[in-house]
């Protein structure tokens, strides 16, 4: 099995191509429907019938955010299991592959493993160490498992690039000067309209990224602050944690006609501010610029807003020309950050080799114990005048037998796994013994990811195979 990428982020696609492919709460559950081949009632813009992906696709998860789309996926192929992201990513949002093409960048593998382990931990991102990306890997995940998407492989995979992510912020100096895309569009905002403090900000929409604005206001010593949302009540909350008002949504125009700067992130998947509403108040400035910058993904904001006369209007790939205060000292943390990522990498890879052996342990083991209890059935027949302590000692002792025949090669196996020759090892063990085909890893494993369950914590093992006397041990190899 190998696993792949697709995808395209800030540095390859545009915000216009971005916000095509991005996905909202509803149509990521819609899209991760598709991947897992369900046959769940689509909205407008996922028409696929039959399924883009066929049985090439076996394990998924889509990570969306306002700066990158990316599709990690398990497949016996390389070549055919792109592909087929790739026809999916063209027919669930109605793009042309001829146009959806040059943005993209395919890994697979290792490739694929580093680079989400550099996602996790900040360093793809636009703004370097931003400390939301962490949460949006983290919840990618969690959206993908529910819907069932998600099996052994990925489940290990994520749990190690989370791990890694919590590391280079809890190690290094990377988290300790973090910038985020609000307190960003906070300072790009002050480098058009001037010093902030004296203004009027509007904040449009009502969810976390808003909340982390206001934050970024008040260490800018902003006064006056509105909010507006399509729910009023959040507005209001909003407006409380900022020191504000709120304004109902159909007050919009009159927003508008109060605010000096206006600061939109919305999870609409529209515009929702379009050049006639804001035409019509220009009367009403007397001439005062009026500056928009929208950090949402679709936007927010109408390009045409931006032609009219004393206004301005950036996007979210505006904001690297904005003043980054702290850039020096995060890029001095990238070393640690990168042999962080070398060792979680690793320890992945470790576990990888270490499951290609396991079905021949299983078999090994099964084959073994069927032996020694037929054998010490055979044997307790044979001496019916046992007690049952006298019973006991014999079955534990058949018992403990097995146990200590099999600790060596299950240990070294796996030892060799991990160097990498575990297949050939394998290979040879299961002529020796003859044994039956065994299932393939997926199966064989439990899939830690399904049914509710968390992924795997690195450094955590799984129960191993129940033993004679029906109890369940521990593997300690």
């Amino acid at each position: 099995m190998h696993i792949l990428l697709v995808g395209l982020n800030h540095r390859t696609a545009p915000v216009q191509i971005r916000e095509q492919l991005s996905f909202n709460d509803c149509n990521l559950r819609m899209a991760l429907e598709e991947l897992n081949g369900s046959q769940g009632l689509a909205p407008p813009r996922l028409t696929l019938s039959p399924p883009a992906l066929p049985s090439a696709i076996q394990e998924s998860v889509i990570l969306s955010t306002c700066n990158r789309l990316e599709i990690y996926a398990v497949a016996p192929a390389i070549q055919e299991g792109w592909e087929a992201v790739e026809r999916f990513l063209s027919q669930v949002q109605g793009i042309p592959g001829e146009s959806l093409a040059p943005h993209l960048y395919r890994l697979a593998d290792d490739q694929a493993v580093e680079h989400l382990m550099r996602v996790a931990c900040g360093l793809d991102s636009q703004i370097l160490g931003e400390a939301q990306i962490l949460g949006q890997v983290n919840q990618a995940f969690q959206t993908a498992q529910h819907a069932g998407n998600t099996g052994p492989i990925l489940s290990h995979l994520f749990a190690y690039a989370i791990h890694a992510g919590k590391r280079a912020r809890h190690e290094t100096a990377l988290g300790r000067t973090v910038t985020s895309v609000s307190h960003a569009a906070v300072r790009l905002a002050q480098a058009i309209a001037g010093d902030l403090a004296h203004k009027r900000v509007l904040l449009v929409g009502a969810g976390a990224i808003m909340e982390t604005t206001v934050k970024a206001l008040q260490h800018h010593q902003v006064q006056e602050v509105a909010c507006i949302n399509r729910t009023h009540a959040r507005a209001e909350a909003l407006a409380r944690l900022a020191g504000g008002r709120a304004f109902n949504w159909y007050h919009l125009p009159q927003a508008l006609a109060w605010a000096d700067v206006v600061i939109s992130g919305t999870g609409a998947p529209h515009t929702v501010i379009h050049r006639p509403v804001v035409e019509s108040i220009l009367p009403q400035r007397q001439g005062r610029p009026l500056v928009f910058v929208d950090i949402a993904v679709p936007r927010d904001v109408a390009e045409e807003v931006g032609e009219l006369p004393r206004v301005q209007r950036q996007d979210i790939d505006d904001l690297q020309a904005s003043l980054d205060e702290n850039l020096a000292q995060r890029q001095a943390a990238i070393p640690a950050v990168e042999a962080i990522i070398q060792e979680e990498t690793a320890h992945f890879q470790e576990w990888q080799r270490g499951r290609q052996v396991v079905p021949v342990v299983v078999a090994l083991r099964q084959q073994v114990q069927a032996i020694a209890q037929q054998e010490l059935e055979h044997a307790l027949a044979q001496l019916p005048n046992l007690d049952p302590r006298e019973e006991q000692v014999v079955t534990k002792l058949v018992h403990r037998l097995v146990n200590k025949i099999l600790h060596q090669p299950t240990v070294r196996l796996k030892a060799r796994a991990a160097q990498g020759d575990g297949p050939e090892y394998a290979q040879a063990l299961s002529h020796l013994f003859a044994l039956t085909e065994t299932e393939p890893p997926e199966r064989a494993l439990s899939a830690p990811g399904r049914n509710g369950t968390s992924p795997v914590p690195p450094g955590r093992h799984r129960p191993a195979i129940t033993s004679l006397n029906g109890k369940s041990g521990h593997d300690r190899s």
